[in-house]
């Protein structure tokens, strides 16, 4: 973390200007966030299949304006044809006469059960409830986060302040949920930002993009894109801090933003559905940026490593064969591959394609000891060029079949 970048706490709330609430009702949400007269924007989910929020969110996003979010879980609003679209205006409008704001500048966005019917007289009661509760506190930013929440085990929420270029201090804060159907692809299951700095929708939009694509899109839990992800920032300007100055975004801000979607990207991985174990791969020596995220991924993205961590076996070959398929450029007699935890304990199991891990090595055994802890870093060597990537997961249990085996049910 650079030393411009102070954590703080507060969650999106830490934000002045912004205010939060949530409400609960048995497995239903509602959480809402208002940043009002913010300029905005947002990236999503590249399924094709989509859910009527995103529909609706990704039109009404092209305003370049949101005031409101009004976000639901324990229902996707996905499959749902014209009566979801419908629910979706039913929504806004609902939010738009108890709050005043026009309904082109409420986004919805949801998260559960797809193929069902929103439970409007459930969802309606809730979305009037959390406006009622809009405060700018830490509890109300938790509030928020918490009623995100489907199999999340903890909320998730960060907050952080920066000093620009130009001395002027500003401050990010967001919320995030997902634990299951995590491979994002230009989205990021549910993720709202909102900050205090002055910057247009168009260069929000450069800026998300950039942050998402080294954050959200490096972490994978089950390989399985969501309908419904969406990433949103919203900037309210309250600091009067410019962010772009001579036609470029200030790199503090960028840092800034990169540094709070990959801390709420890493609490995502970490609270994988049925995970024990948090994984972090770095690949170095790529030919390209592409072939280090390619490859990284897929050692993160990969059932049989992620299998290997939960039982605690070093398997190597796994990893080696997990960047042989991932298409990056590669050369099996050149690779490097080592394991280390977070005390700084490192096992090099293959140095520039030497096996090192045979069985009664002190590389192996060492490798054995760090499989075991909570947190496993893996480290690829391709001595293909100078590019690094790192992307972050979990394990895949037991537990994770079965969440998934009777989610529905």
């Amino acid at each position: 973390m650079s030393n411009n970048i102070k954590i703080i706490d507060g969650g999106i709330c830490a934000v002045e200007g912004v205010r939060a609430a949530g409400s609960r009702v048995g497995k239903y949400g509602l959480a809402v966030v208002e940043s009002k007269d913010s300029d905005a924007s947002a990236v999503f989910t590249s399924n094709k299949v989509v859910a009527a929020p995103v529909i609706h969110t990704r039109e009404m996003i092209k305003g370049g304006k949101i005031s409101l979010v009004v976000a639901n879980s324990g229902n996707a609003n996905c499959f749902t044809g014209e009566e979801g679209i419908e629910d979706c205006k039913k929504t806004i409008d609902f939010a738009s006469n108890l709050t005043g704001i026009p309904g082109s500048e409420i986004a919805t966005a949801s998260t559960g059960v797809i193929g069902r019917k929103m439970p409007m007289d459930t969802i309606l009661p809730l979305v009037e409830e959390s406006i009622s509760k809009l405060d700018n506190s830490s509890e109300s930013s938790t509030d928020a986060a918490k009623s995100l929440m489907t199999t999340d085990t903890y909320h998730k929420e960060f907050a952080v302040q920066t000093t620009l270029k130009t001395g002027e201090t500003i401050t990010i804060g967001g919320i995030t949920k997902g634990v299951g159907m995590i491979a994002p692809n230009m989205g990021t299951m549910l993720c709202f930002l909102a900050t205090d700095a002055k910057i247009s929708s168009r260069n929000i939009n450069k800026a998300l993009k950039i942050a998402v694509n080294k954050s959200f899109n490096m972490i994978v839990v089950d390989g399985d894109e969501s309908t419904n992800d969406m990433a949103i920032l919203m900037a309210n300007g309250k600091s009067g801090a410019e962010v772009v100055n001579d036609g470029e975004i200030d790199e503090n801000f960028q840092e800034a933003l990169n540094f709070i979607c990959i801390s709420l990207a890493k609490k995502m991985a970490r609270d994988g559905e049925g995970a024990t174990k948090f994984i972090e791969c770095k690949v170095n020596g790529a030919k390209s940026e592409d072939d280090a995220i390619k490859a990284s991924k897929s050692v993160i993205s990969s059932s049989l490593v992620k299998s290997a961590i939960f039982g605690g076996d070093p398997n190597w070959g796994r990893i080696a064969a997990a960047v042989g398929y991932s298409g990056a450029e590669m050369d099996q007699t050149m690779i490097t591959i080592a394991v280390s935890d977070d005390e700084g304990n490192e096992s090099i199991l293959v140095d520039k394609g030497e096996i090192l891990a045979f069985d009664g090595t002190e590389s192996l055994i060492n490798a054995e000891k760090i499989m075991q802890e909570k947190n496993v870093n893996i480290f690829v060597d391709l001595y293909q060029g100078d590019f690094t990537a790192t992307a972050w997961g979990c394990d895949l249990t037991y537990d994770y079949v079965k969440i998934n085996a009777e989610y529905t049910t």
